[in-house]
Parts: structure tokens; sequence; C-alpha cells
């Protein structure tokens, strides 16, 4: 599965203004909640539950917190590109600007994981990152992030 199938464009935002990590895994927990006032907390208390296990800061300004969840029947993804860069505590020490969530059924195990190495090497392309940080409005983000994958190196 690409993650591209995880997306949808709705689940897609840039936003602008400084936040922390929380407001930042709140505003991912609404997305992949659909607004839902239930969900919402409990996948916001689920991102951060993980990001307390170690920094989801891969490096080179990305993020990718995730969680599992009985909230849903398939993987669900958000991304969000942030006008201020925050700090994730990633090893590189870089602030984090490309966030992309997620939050996998408790029972999928080995797809979280292999999902998660995919989406290590595929933001690993800095050509990918630059095209993602110039995009200029949220129109040619949702595109590039929604265009079909390129290559098998990028299936997530």
């Amino acid at each position: 599965m690409s993650f591209t199938d995880l997306l949808s464009a709705d689940r897609i935002v840039m936003l602008v203004g400084p936040g922390s990590r929380d407001v930042v895994l709140d505003s991912a927990a609404r997305l992949l909640a659909g607004n839902s006032p239930t969900l919402t907390p409990l996948l916001g208390r689920a991102l951060r539950e993980r990001e307390q296990l170690g920094s989801t800061g891969i490096g080179r300004g990305v993020a990718i917190p995730h969680a599992r969840s009985t909230a849903f029947r398939e993987p669900r993804a958000a991304f969000l590109r942030l006008s201020h860069p925050i700090d994730f505590g990633a090893a590189d020490g870089q602030p984090v600007d490309l966030v992309f969530a997620m939050c996998v059924p408790d029972h999928l195990v080995e797809q979280h994981l292999q999902t998660l190495s995919g989406l290590v090497e595929y933001f690993s392309d800095a050509e990918f990152r630059d095209e993602l940080r110039e995009a200029r409005d949220l129109a040619g983000l949702r595109t590039r992030l929604l265009a079909p994958v390129a290559s098998t190196a990028r299936d997530a």
C-alpha cells in the first residue's frame, strides 16, 4: 500500500502561525479524526503517548507521528506543512516543518511497520521534500502529495 492511499485531500493542510509539538499533534489528531469530538482527543492522546516514547522527528525537517488505535478499520494519514518549523526533538536537531501523521488499526502491526519504513525512505528524498516546501498553495501541495508514486523506492 502506498502512503498516497492513506491520504485524502481534506487531510492535507498548511498551518500558518507559530505552535508547539502538542498543537501540531492535536491538529493532526483533528484531521485524522475528521473533526470528531469523540475521536480527536483520543487520537491526540495516542499521538502524544507515542511521542513520549521517543521523538518521531526523523531528521531533515520531517516528523512522522503515528499511533495504533481501534478507532478505524483502515489506516489513515494526514499531512501538515508548517509555516513556522517547531522542535520535534529530532536527532539532527533540525526543527520540523513537514509532518506526516498516521493512525493504524491495532491489529495491523506489520503493515504499520512497513508503512513507517517506506515513509522514512520516501521523505529521505531531498527533491520530494523540496517540492513539498516549495508548493505555492494548498492545491499544489495536495497535487504533489496525492500524485501516483513514481517509483517502488517511494512506496510505503
